[in-house]
């Protein structure tokens, strides 16, 4: 499962640079925030294709496709593309996430950036890798002496944008300053103890599930901003939950937390 992991993350990073910097059709889905391009649809049938010919019997929930249910204890989570806005505007920011959920738990996670050519891999107890080899563990340093990024998406939900705006103002007056690609890079940015923090009000399993293990893996950690555990339920459901994340060093998860209490 490793290797088939592995492998589906470089073939359909080589898909995804076969289309980038190319004119493309691009269709907007749930808002405005929220598009897909052909080069989501032809990454997403790779992997889906890859993982049926190994293992028939798995379930998988992927982005574009939905939920193939095989009442399977491994479910594969697939983001054929993920950061599709970077991608459709010629921005470098972008890559393909695919992680395993065995009886609702990640135990491996890959994420695969194919313009850099570097490929993260995680698997529960072993440690996170870059391009073979192990990361050193995250820094615990304090959210003033550290970038932090922070991500939105559109949304019609006034009270809970609000609530998210009175976050930005914490971190602006009390981080080094902020950064922010939106994607998995910013997650990736903060296993590598390059960001502090990340805070992102938006997202879905299949871009939390692989980077939430890698961040663990890297001894950090990632919350929901109400400060409980992640929990993934495979089931129809979990591909339209929401999941507003705070990951980042143990020390500023923990401190953000407090004051997401407070402002909540």
């Amino acid at each position: 499962m490793k290797d088939l992991l592995i492998s589906a993350l470089k073939v359909s990073g080589k898909i995804l640079l076969e289309y980038f910097n190319s004119p493309m059709e691009i269709q907007q889905k749930e808002s405005q925030s929220n598009i897909v391009t052909k080069a989501d649809i032809d990454s997403e049938k790779t992997i889906i294709t890859l993982i049926r010919e190994r293992f028939p019997s798995h379930n998988i929930i992927s982005e574009e496709s939905g939920f193939t249910n095989n009442n399977s204890e491994y479910t594969w989570i697939v983001d054929p593309l993920d950061g599709t806005s970077n991608f459709a505007s010629g921005i470098p920011w972008f890559g393909v996430l695919i992680s395993l959920l065995v009886n609702n738990i990640p135990v491996m996670g890959g994420a695969y950036l194919p313009v850099q050519d570097l490929l993260y891999f995680a698997e529960t107890g072993k440690g996170l890798f870059k391009n073979g080899e192990t990361l050193p563990l995250i820094k615990n340093n304090r959210l003033k002496d550290s970038l932090f990024a922070f991500c939105v998406d559109y949304t019609e939900d006034i009270i809970f944008l609000n609530r998210g705006m009175e976050f930005y103002k914490y971190i602006v007056k009390s981080s080094r300053n902020i950064r922010s690609t939106n994607s998995l890079i910013d997650f990736i940015y903060v296993a590598e103890g390059k960001f502090g923090g990340v805070l992102n009000l938006y997202t879905k399993v299949w871009d939390i599930a692989g980077l939430g293990l890698m961040i663990s893996e890297a001894g950090g950690l990632m919350k929901n901003i109400d400060g409980n555990d992640i929990q993934y339920r495979v089931c129809e459901d979990l591909i339209k939950e929401n999941f507003p994340v705070i990951a980042g060093s143990v020390q500023i998860v923990e401190s953000l937390n407090n004051i997401v209490f407070s402002i909540g």
